[in-house]
């Protein structure tokens, strides 16, 4: 592991003194993904280009097909030439050609400089349209056009709502600069929301996904700050004595789950979005970290050493006693909760190997999702159906997103340096 596996465990309870071993090397480009798994069934999925679409910054087509691709759940089928909404299409023979969905649409330019990108996707089985729409957007955001239209043929052919024009998060390090960094989902579109010369772990977005929490050493100690990726502006959450880290938003956005050091042992307290209202949430002798809360706000998770190691247990929000949830293994940490609240996500140390686990919280039953032996900082997409997590191989940091039924796999890299603690951002208005 990243520390020795003695110590993990205390990296969360706030003893964070060894985080500049997180990273090597530099790390401010695109990241770059590598598909290695896909779904146990794909849908056949015809997409031509679009008409005119060379008028436009990148092939639109393309984005899509990407998109899809890299969902696992979908098999791109070959097409030649352009195919416009409005051309008239022999659905027949494209099932024939072995495509249960075909997807058509044109790029237009508009007056004020935006393009319109118009798509149609039809059911070849049923020789029915499923969807139609028109999407504008301005050059330096044309790629979300794509993601918007990839969302769409996901959520109707899976019934799932895409999550390809959703964000994540993560730190790099470039020589001795730590930046936490936005991108899309597919790791295009690199953006820097704050840079420093001491180490940035643990962000995690605020419901609305207009601000990132995030713990910094630029104190020479862990501080909790919340960045507004809109404006630029940064609030200090948490200054207390001791260890300040492990931020989570509450489902509304009015509060954060923290773990503190202030009362001598690490503990889970409440704060306002705004810093106030410091509220205790547990009162052990042992150490409490790692906070979230669940999908509905019933409930907040954390890992604890109360059982001797440390295990996940769960508490309602309002505050009470705490039930443990995790019973396999000696080592588990790193809650999180999926959207839907079905799922439990975490990582568990095994034949020492930090791998990804997942327990449906329905009917018990857990998943080993990973085959890595360095698994960090699980993150759900907004739709429940991807896990992104921390990861090394080779000796560096890297993303992976796994689906949680463990059968499509990517890897997300950067061409020098290391990646790592990413969040998933939610769905946007």
């Amino acid at each position: 592991m990243i520390i020795a596996i003695s110590q993990h465990f205390k990296k969360y309870a706030g003893n964070l003194i060894l985080v500049t071993c997180f990273f090597a090397g530099a790390a401010q480009a695109q990241l770059h993904v590598e598909i290695s798994g896909v779904g146990a069934s794909q849908i056949p999925v015809a997409i031509a280009s679009f008409g005119t679409e060379s008028i436009a910054p990148q092939s639109v087509s393309q984005i899509i097909k990407d998109d899809l691709a890299r969902s696992g759940y979908f098999k791109v089928i070959a097409t030649s030439g352009p195919l416009a909404e409005t051309d008239s299409v022999n659905l027949p023979d494209w099932k024939s050609q072995g495509a249960d969905a075909l997807l058509v649409g044109s790029v237009h330019m508009e007056n004020d400089g935006r393009f319109e990108v118009r798509y149609k996707l039809y059911d070849t089985t049923k020789s029915s349209t499923l969807s139609a729409f028109a999407v504008a957007a301005s050059p330096q955001y044309f790629r979300v056009a794509g993601h918007k239209i990839a969302d769409d043929v996901y959520e109707k052919l899976t019934g799932v709502r895409g999550i390809f024009s959703t964000r994540i998060a993560y730190v790099t390090k470039n020589g001795t600069n730590y930046q936490l960094e936005i991108a899309d989902a597919d790791g295009a579109g690199v953006q820097v929301a704050f840079r420093s010369r001491e180490p940035i772990i643990s962000p995690s977005w605020s419901p609305d996904g207009t601000k990132v929490a995030y713990v910094s050493f630029e104190s020479r100690k862990p501080v909790v700050y919340v960045q507004n990726l809109i404006t630029g502006a940064r609030a200090l959450i948490a200054n207390f004595k001791g260890n300040n880290s492990a931020p989570s938003w509450s489902p509304d956005g009015s509060k954060l789950a923290l773990a503190l050091s202030k009362d001598e042992f690490t503990q889970v307290y409440t704060v306002n979005a705004d810093g106030s209202g410091v509220v205790r949430m547990t009162t052990t002798s042992g150490i409490d970290t790692e906070p979230q809360f669940s999908s509905d706000g019933q409930y907040i998770y954390f890992t604890s050493d109360r059982s001797g190691g440390p295990q996940i247990y769960r508490m309602k929000s309002a505050g009470g006693d705490a039930q443990r949830v995790t019973f396999t293994g000696s080592y588990n940490i790193s809650p999180r909760i999926s959207p839907d609240g079905q799922t439990l996500a975490y990582i568990s140390r095994r034949d020492g190997k930090f791998q990804l686990y997942v327990l449906d919280l329905g009917n018990n039953q857990e998943l080993r999702l990973t085959d890595t032996e360095n698994d960090d900082s699980p993150s759900f997409a907004p739709n429940s159906k991807y896990i992104m997590y921390a990861t090394e191989m080779g000796g560096r940091g890297s993303l992976g997103v796994v689906s949680v039924d463990g059968r499509s796999k990517q890897r997300l890299t950067t061409q020098a340096g290391d990646v790592r603690n990413p969040t998933w951002g939610p769905f946007m208005k």
